[in-house]
């Protein structure tokens, strides 16, 4: 079974990187904004739904990055591959979600979501100058922060 997944990234004024930090299912990961690709969508209807539905964001999508071009297997179901897809993404307004400044700084009703579903999710920049693959948790959000970095 294979699991697409369809990620933005979003650079801002000074070239920091957008990064979504998320309790999942008990563990930490921080990784590039989006999700998974619903059933009769296509790959940039799929990123815009994402920011939408995560930071109430319209975006332009831009240029395709990267395609997964090895065997991931899902850290969830072993049954399922992972293949994702990246994009250049343009915010078309002011970023009104809260940014954090610090790694997994939940707020009150971000950890209530999380007590009820088991999962939670907050955006901030990273400086340019700081981002790196090690930025990341994700095997191919790793390849493409290396990839990130050549732009």
């Amino acid at each position: 079974m294979f699991n697409i997944r369809v990620y933005g990234i979003l650079m801002g004024k000074n070239r920091e990187i957008l990064v979504s930090d998320e309790y999942i299912r008990g563990n930490q990961y921080t990784k590039f904004p989006g999700g998974g690709l619903e059933f009769g969508e296509g790959t940039r209807d799929c990123l815009k739904r994402e920011f939408l539905e995560e930071m109430n964001l319209s975006v332009k999508v831009t240029d395709h990055l990267y395609t997964t071009d090895f065997f991931q297997m899902s850290a969830f179901n072993p049954e399922h591959q992972i293949i994702s897809i990246y994009y250049r993404v343009e915010a078309l307004e002011e970023i009104r979600a809260p940014l954090r400044t610090k790694s997994f700084d939940f707020d009150e009703a971000q950890m209530e979501v999380y007590r009820k579903t088991g999962e939670t999710e907050t955006f901030r920049f990273i400086p340019w100058l700081d981002f790196s693959a090690e930025s990341v948790s994700l095997p191919i959000d790793k390849v493409v922060a290396d990839l990130v970095k050549l732009m």
